[in-house]
């Protein structure tokens, strides 16, 4: 698999708000681009012993969403990791979007001082697990960069 040329970070305005959400954005479409291209099975097959897969990231990141932005909190952490067989790649992706469309709408509503440290976290959230995601691609692939 070619290497992809990494994308710089976004140019994002010169608001807190543009510049936080900007950044969150900008790592969004990095997780959702690490599932691009990648078949059954080997999108959900775990690549380290900790069972980090790149479908089990993204259902993690949909659960993440609801829970800082939306107060719908998981039963278990855990199991947000857990892909059930009958979700399509598809289903994960369109789920997590409409989490993000959710989550923006809280945002589209509210002051930066009121969500500023929940854009943080879910600034940092999505980073680790960006990178996790990251290093799952190249281990399947070998496909690098965003």
């Amino acid at each position: 698999m070619p290497r992809k040329r990494d994308q710089p970070p976004p140019k994002t305005g010169e608001t807190e708000t543009e510049v936080l959400r900007g950044f969150l954005d900008y790592l969004r479409s990095a997780v959702i681009a690490k599932v691009d291209g990648v078949a059954e099975p080997a999108v959900r097959t775990a690549m380290v012993p900790s069972g980090t897969n790149l479908l089990g990231l993204v259902r993690h990141l949909t659960f993440v969403e609801r829970a800082t932005f939306l107060g719908v909190k998981p039963r278990s952490w855990k199991a947000t990791f857990h892909v059930p067989d009958g979700d399509s790649v598809a289903d994960v992706v369109a789920g997590y979007r409409e989490a993000v469309a959710r989550s923006d709408e809280v945002l589209d509503g509210s002051a930066v001082e009121d969500v500023r440290w929940r854009l943080a976290h879910m600034i940092e959230e999505t980073g680790r697990h960006a990178g996790h995601a990251d290093i799952v691609r190249e281990l399947i692939d070998g496909a690098t960069g965003r």
